[in-house]
């Protein structure tokens, strides 16, 4: 590896810690935002959210996307979907963060990785590997032993779970980088989002321009907490193997649950942690089996490109078979894509 490529997998890597990082302790940010209820601050969201992202847009000067979206129905359709799922997604975490049920939301994103193989398995009808169902008949386990340990199903984590998978799943139908998903979505939100604001304020329950300066900034800034991970995100995204976004990805759900534990003092019972266990179990199984299947595809890759190597004229001469096992190969290592993005809480 050159030093070059060295120090872009060193930037991309700081730049998914940074993402998932930020992720992970936004906790912290949202009861700042009080006495603002959570559909203010959603609003809030989705109007300061486009203000920046299309400032943005301006200066990378990114529009071609934009005539040919509008020309695509289906796609517009898709990305309607995509904006209202992702609106239960940020309100539900957003209410459940400032109703002190911090841990409740991390099992969300702890349990999504298991939603979506579910999803995948209903819908696109994927077909899994035994590890792979082991690890979905312990995620099933770790909910059922949750919602004895809450006297009821965890609907806050199931709701967070279902909407980020749904998201993600239209998402890959939609097929647009991680600017211009989130531009077009909160484009489709700002309307509705911003009429509710103007209602709050004809009603006089807005506190946007009577709780103060500091208040209305905070309020202001709900767009750049969104973005900045966007942009580090994309940054990573670029540098660094799928294989290894996948693993950072639960760096977000770990510190989310840390705060709610450590710095919130949520009560955590013993069936609490039990079913947490069971979850990180789950997780566990699918990160080494993700690990082992991208070790087999290396080994398969590095085979196939030396069999490859070894034929003269490998472009036009070379046995069909081996063409194939390279192409196998790199498909294998792909592996999946991460869920993006705008999505995180």
């Amino acid at each position: 590896m050159t030093g070059e490529s060295r120090g872009e997998q060193r930037t991309g890597l700081l730049n998914g810690f940074a993402a998932y990082g930020m992720w992970g302790l936004v906790p912290l940010f949202w009861p700042l935002l009080k006495p603002a209820g959570a559909m203010e601050i959603l609003a809030n969201r989705m109007v300061w959210s486009l203000a920046f992202v299309a400032v943005a847009l301006v200066v990378t000067r990114r529009w071609a996307w934009a005539g040919a979206l509008l020309r695509q129905p289906r796609r517009l359709g898709l990305i309607a979907l995509a904006a209202g799922v992702i609106t239960i997604n940020w309100g539900v975490y957003i209410w459940a963060v400032n109703s002190g049920r911090v841990v409740e939301a991390s099992l969300g994103y702890f349990i999504n990785p298991l939603v979506t193989i579910a999803m995948g398995v209903l819908i696109l009808k994927e077909r899994l590997r035994p590890v792979q169902w082991a690890a979905v008949g312990v995620g099933f386990g770790a909910v059922l032993v949750l919602a004895i340990g809450y006297g009821q199903p965890p609907w806050i984590s199931l709701c967070l779970a279902f909407s980020f998978a749904a998201y993600g799943l239209v998402k890959k139908k939609v097929n647009l980088g991680g600017i211009e998903s989130l531009a077009a979505e909160t484009a489709i939100q700002f309307l509705p989002a911003l009429g509710y604001l103007l209602w709050l304020t004809a009603h006089g329950d807005s506190t946007f321009a009577t709780a103060g300066t500091g208040h209305a900034l905070l309020l202001a800034s709900t767009g750049l907490v969104t973005a900045i991970p966007l942009v580090c995100f994309g940054a990573a995204a670029i540098r660094v193997p799928l294989s290894t976004l996948g693993l950072l990805q639960y760096l977000a759900p770990v510190f989310q649950f840390a705060l709610g534990v450590l710095y919130f003092h949520e009560s955590m019972p013993l069936e609490r942690w039990a079913g947490f266990a069971l979850v990180w179990l789950a997780l566990s199984l699918l990160t080494w089996d993700a690990l082992r299947t991208a070790r087999r595809g290396a080994r398969a890759l590095a085979a196939a490109t030396a069999t490859a190597t070894a034929v003269p004229d490998a472009g036009l001469g070379a046995p069909r078979g081996a063409a194939d096992s390279v192409h196998v190969a790199k498909s294998v290592l792909a592996g999946p894509e991460p869920s993006p993005e705008a999505a995180r809480p």
